[in-house]
């Protein structure tokens, strides 16, 4: 075996922080939950080992597969939203008929270094009934028909609580689809105008299979975001009217913080974990075949 180089060496001592830091933000956090899901336990000394006693509850926990349930709805229109609306404006910015891009860029990036909670309070402002923007524009439209409650309505609150995940991470998905637009040789693109194609058949037959790779890591990107999606909905609802917004990392949360649970509330936390791995990798598969057969 040959031994390391002084260049290898270097580079393993520049990475080992990173390792370091990954190890005790990532791993050693998964495996105490493995640990804590194992037991009854409410924070103190006393722990009393159960086995798999835990996820047999969380297996018939019907409030769990409800908020498995809002987080698939959640999901759904977020991959419509957040990549669909983001690979259309990328197409726009990146072609010649839009003027100051860079300035459009920037205005659609800026919500995505916004803090969530910022997200989550300026949007609720924009929803209340009393002085929100958003029933004020309807009210000065004269279509006070289509003014609600937001937020209050069981019906709608699940839409209302989407809108705003859709709006901050648009420019995330931009920002990834502009830098691989960047790969295509614009000669495709000049010769498909020579052959008079649109600048939507651009982006259906020539934009969309040269990206299919990029859009496949966005979608599992979106998917694993939204699965462990809290901080706009616990700020916004939290969990409420009822139970219909509630999504499962905040049913992670109370179950652990406001019950005191915190071996189920672990337990709930590896049934996420699970759950949005096979999700992604559903979505892979079946993508991924989608592209073969095509």
């Amino acid at each position: 075996m040959n031994p390391l180089t002084p260049k290898k060496k270097y580079i393993y001592l520049m990475l080992l922080p990173g390792l370091v830091v990954f190890i005790f933000a990532v791993i050693l956090p998964l495996f105490m939950s493995v640990r804590y899901s194992l037991y009854q336990w409410s924070g103190g000394s006393s722990m009393e080992f159960l086995g798999i006693g835990n996820y047999l509850t969380l297996f018939s926990d019907s409030q769990f597969w409800h908020a498995f349930r809002n987080n698939l709805f959640i999901v759904f229109y977020s991959v419509i939203g957040q990549v669909g609306i983001a690979f259309v404006l990328a197409s726009l910015i990146n072609s010649r008929i839009l003027k100051f891009k860079k300035f459009h860029r920037t205005v659609i990036f800026f919500p995505v270094v916004l803090s969530a909670v910022v997200i989550g309070f300026l949007w609720t402002m924009i929803y209340s009934r009393q002085y929100g923007l958003l029933n004020w524009l309807l009210e000065s439209l004269n279509l006070n028909f289509l003014i609600k409650y937001w937020l209050d309505d069981p019906n709608i609150v699940l839409y209302s609580v989407t809108a705003p995940l859709v709006w901050q991470y648009i420019g995330l998905y931009l920002v990834i689809f502009l830098s691989a637009m960047q790969g295509i040789p614009r000669e495709i693109y000049e010769v498909a105008e020579i052959d008079g194609a649109t600048g939507f058949k651009k982006a259906i037959h020539i934009t969309m299979p040269l990206l299919y790779d990029t859009i496949l890591v966005a979608i599992m990107l979106c998917i694993a975001g939204n699965m462990k999606v809290f901080d706009h909905i616990y700020v916004m609802t939290g969990g409420g009217p009822g139970r219909s917004s509630m999504v499962m990392a905040q049913y992670a949360y109370n179950t652990s913080f406001s019950m005191f649970k915190l071996g189920y509330g672990s337990a709930i936390s590896m049934g996420i974990f699970v759950l949005s791995l096979s999700l992604i990798l559903l979505s892979r598969k079946v993508l991924g075949g989608f592209r073969n057969d095509s």
